[in-house]
């Protein structure tokens, strides 16, 4: 513990330190810490060990104390040196009885007591006895004498800020959403679906126009040359090979003229 609160000082003078933290620091009793700390007002001795409060120095500032999770059984009258105490955490403990609690009737100012998970909280009534000892205690064990539980300062700084909770803020997503939707409709911004419909409209539009176009003119006019009457075409056909054959002979006879003319 010496070497500790040799660490935790910094080089700074001992009446000049406000608050000390020696934590899991490890030891039987208080050694190390003497009355030269007469400024100090918050001391904490979390999971130390501690089985003895003997040799606690007088503290005459200090106002919070931390003495959680330790092996303290008996002894608080040496708390007494610090007239000043408004705040004691003694959980974790091994208090069995209140009577080892009446010396804690000498600080006028205790309004925060903590004595969770000790043995001296199975006793009956034991919340109403503790209220009634302790006149000037506001809080026992996170509760005041209601049963109503302290605020802890992050409850106290979310109201402060106005801070909503998970649903709210997803609603306000929500409505953001469905605001937008519908700036977008009056901003006058089109659709995908009345895009695709007017698209339709056109081709549609553009088809009916070409329906009495002059190509469909010209395919009727092909179609009904080749529906023609069938025996007039076998006719045309037979015609136009006589006509073929007739020529036939002139040009034989044209070619012997030549043949004998050069001959």
């Amino acid at each position: 513990m010496e070497k500790r609160i040799e660490l935790e000082r910094r080089a700074r003078k001992a009446n000049q330190i406000l608050e000390l933290n020696l934590d899991n620091c490890r030891s039987t009793s208080i050694v190390g810490l003497t009355d030269e700390y007469t400024a100090l007002e918050t001391l904490s001795l979390i999971n130390v060990g501690l089985t003895t409060l003997k040799g606690f120095p007088k503290l005459p500032n200090l106002k919070k104390l931390e003495l959680s999770d330790n092996r303290i059984s008996s002894g608080l009258h040496y708390l007494t040196t610090s007239p000043k105490l408004q705040y004691l955490n003694l959980s974790g403990n091994k208090i069995k009885d209140l009577e080892t609690l009446k010396p804690l009737k000498e600080f006028k100012n205790l309004n925060i007591l903590d004595l969770f998970n000790n043995d001296a909280t199975q006793v009956e009534n034991y919340r109403e006895k503790i209220f009634k000892m302790l006149p000037s205690l506001n809080f026992l064990d996170g509760f005041d004498c209601n049963d109503e539980e302290v605020q802890s300062e992050g409850d106290d700084d979310d109201e402060v800020n106005g801070n909503d909770s998970e649903d709210e803020v997803s609603g306000g997503d929500d409505d953001e959403e469905d605001s937008d939707e519908s700036e977008d409709g009056e901003n006058g911004d089109v659709s995908l679906s009345e895009v695709y419909n007017d698209d339709l409209e056109e081709d549609n539009s553009d088809w009916e126009e070409g329906e009495g176009g002059d190509e469909d003119e010209d395919e009727d006019s092909d179609i009904d040359e080749a529906d023609g009457d069938p025996n007039e075409s076998a006719a045309s056909v037979n015609n136009a090979k006589d006509e073929k054959d007739a020529e036939k002979p002139d040009e034989t006879h044209a070619r012997g003229k030549k043949r004998k003319h050069d001959g």
